[in-house]
C-alpha cells in the first residue's frame, strides 16, 4: 500500500480524498492556491505546499508545479480527484515519468474513453448505440455538413473534462457562431483542452449513469445506476440510486453495455459510464465515460456500503477486488442534492463571499460533503459547488422525506445559494412521481415560481 498519496485538487473532494487515506493509515499532502490557504483540506492533510496564484490555469491547472510539490513531499501516488486535471492522460504520463502512481486509469485507456470525441469513434466499431455527432472540430464551417444532414437542436460539447463545461445546446444558425467560440472557451479555461464536437440534441431524454470498478486482473463489476436527470444548465444537481421507471430488462441492459465498454478498453480503476436514455422510444445512447470519481458517487456508496474512494487507491495500488458482482448487496434508496452558490433567479449566476453564519443537518441517513466553514471565503476562480446533501432511506418515499427535512434545516448565511430550488424541486408533484428529464427543470419554469 502507499504510504502517502498528493491530493490534486480542492474543496469537498480533496477532503473526501483526505478522510479516506486517513482510515487506510495514509499520510496525504495537501496543493492549493494562494485564495485556498485557509482552506479546511490544507488544515486536515499531513502536508500542504502552495502551487501557485488563484486562477486554475496558474494552480490547479499547473502541472509542474504540481509534480513539484509530489516530488519534494516524497508522494507514492497522486489522487486527482475531479475536474481540474483528473482527465488529462498527459497529466498521468509524466505523472508515471516521474515515478509516481497516478491514482485512476492508464494514460492510454484515458485517452481512448475519457476522451469524448475518440471514445465515440472507438465504440461506433462495436456496434454500441451512440447518438449521431461530429469529430473534433478545428472551426465553424467545420460544422456545415452535420448541420445540413440533422438540422437544430445540437449540443456543443467539450472533448475533455464534464461537470457541463463547455457545452451549449443551440436552437438556430444564427447563435451558433458565438457559442462555438464560447464553449471552445470555457473548454479551454476549465480543463486546459478547447477541442469540441457536436452531437445531436434530445429534448426529453433521462440521464442514466452505470458505476464501475475493474481492477488490473480483468475483474470488472458495475455498482448499480444513478438517475441524474435533474440538470441545470446540462449541470446535474440531484442525482439518485436507483433509477426508478426503467425496465428491469433495459437495465441489465444497460449494465452489460457498460461492462462491455471497460472491458474493451482494457480499463482498470473506478469510472462512469454515462446514458441518455429515449422514454418514448425506449431505447439508450451511450453518451460519455467519465474516467474519473463523479461527484455524485456517495449516492452508490450509500446503497452498497462501497467506499468508492478506497477501492480506488487499492486498485492503484495492485489489490483484486475483493467481491465479486454476486456479492454487491443494493439497499434502500439514496439521493443527492448539489447546495451551489448561486442565485437561480439570475440565471445561475455564480456567488462569492464570506459565509457568516452555517446550519448542517444531521440524524440517521444524512451524510454532508463539504469543505465549508462560518467565515470562509467562496471565491469566484472555481466551480460553485458547496456542499453535497446525500440522504439514504429504506424506499425511494423515505429517502424524499429526509431530504426535505434535511434541505429545510440547512442555512447558509452570507451569500446566495440554490437551496431555495432544491426544497421546490423535492416539493414538486413531478419530482415525487419521478416524471422528470434532462430539460425538466425549464419546461416547469421553477425559477419563476421560487
Amino acid at each position: 500500500m502507499f504510504k502517502k498519496i498528493l491530493v490534486a485538487n480542492r474543496g469537498e473532494i480533496a477532503l473526501r480524498i483526505i478522510r479516506a487515506c486517513r482510515e487506510l493509515n495514509i499520510k496525504t499532502v495537501a496543493v492549493f492556491s494562494e485564495i485556498d490557504r485557509n482552506s479546511l483540506h490544507v488544515n486536515l492533510a499531513d502536508e500542504a505546499y502552495c502551487i501557485g496564484p488563484a486562477p486554475a490555469i496558474l494552480s490547479y491547472l499547473n502541472i509542474p508545479n504540481i509534480i513539484s510539490a509530489a516530488l519534494l513531499s516524497k508522494s507514492a501516488a497522486l489522487h486527482p480527484g475531479y475536474g481540474f486535471l483528473a482527465e488529462n492522460s498527459k497529466f498521468a504520463e509524466i505523472c508515471e515519468s516521474h515515478g509516481i502512481k497516478f491514482i485512476g486509469p492508464s494514460a492510454k485507456s484515458m485517452n481512448l474513453l475519457g476522451d469524448k470525441a475518440k471514445a465515440r469513434e472507438f465504440l461506433k466499431e462495436f456496434k454500441i448505440p451512440i447518438l449521431p455527432g461530429t469529430k473534433i472540430l478545428k472551426k465553424e464551417e467545420d460544422a456545415n455538413g452535420f448541420l445540413k444532414e440533422h438540422n437544430f437542436p445540437v449540443i456543443i460539447k467539450a472533448s475533455a473534462g464534464g461537470g457541463g463545461k463547455g457545452m451549449r445546446v443551440v436552437f438556430n444558425k444564427e447563435e451558433f457562431a458565438k457559442s462555438f467560440n464560447n464553449a471552445k472557451l470555457e473548454a479551454k479555461s476549465s480543463f486546459g483542452d478547447e477541442r469540441i464536437y457536436l452531437e445531436k440534441f434530445l429534448a426529453k431524454p433521462r440521464h442514466i449513469e452505470f458505476q464501475i470498478l475493474a481492477d488490473i486482473y480483468n475483474n470488472i463489476v458495475h455498482l448499480g445506476d444513478r438517475d441524474c436527470s435533474v440538470q441545470r444548465r446540462k449541470q446535474k444537481i440531484i442525482e439518485e440510486s436507483p433509477t426508478l421507471p426503467i425496465a428491469p430488462h433495459l437495465k441489465a441492459e444497460m449494465a452489460e453495455t457498460a461492462c462491455r465498454i471497460v472491458s474493451l478498453a482494457n480499463y482498470n480503476n473506478c469510472g462512469t459510464i454515462e446514458f441518455l436514455f429515449d422514454e418514448e422510444i425506449q431505447k439508450f445512447y451511450f453518451l460519455e465515460m467519465n474516467t474519473r470519481i463523479q461527484v455524485e458517487h456517495p449516492v452508490t456508496e450509500m446503497v452498497t456500503g462501497i467506499d468508492l474512494i478506497k477501492e480506488q487507491i487499492k486498485i492503484s495500488a495492485g489489490y483484486k477486488l475483493n467481491f465479486s458482482q454476486r456479492e454487491i448487496n443494493f439497499s434502500g434508496h439514496a439521493i443527492e442534492c448539489r447546495i451551489n452558490a448561486e442565485d437561480p433567479e439570475e440565471n445561475f449566476i455564480p456567488q462569492s463571499g464570506k459565509i457568516s453564519s452555517l446550519i448542517l443537518p444531521g440524524g440517521l441517513g444524512i451524510r454532508v460533503d463539504t469543505g465549508i466553514f462560518p467565515g470562509c471565503e467562496i471565491s469566484p476562480f472555481y466551480d460553485s459547488l458547496l456542499a453535497k446533501l446525500i440522504v439514504h432511506g429504506k424506499t425511494r418515499e423515505e429517502a424524499i422525506s429526509k431530504m426535505q427535512r434535511a434541505l429545510s434545516e440547512f442555512q447558509i448565511g452570507g451569500i446566495k445559494t440554490n437551496l431555495p430550488l432544491q426544497r421546490y424541486i423535492l416539493n414538486s408533484h413531478f419530482f415525487q412521481k419521478a416524471e422528470f428529464h434532462t430539460n425538466f427543470i425549464e419546461e416547469q419554469n421553477f425559477i419563476n415560481k421560487l
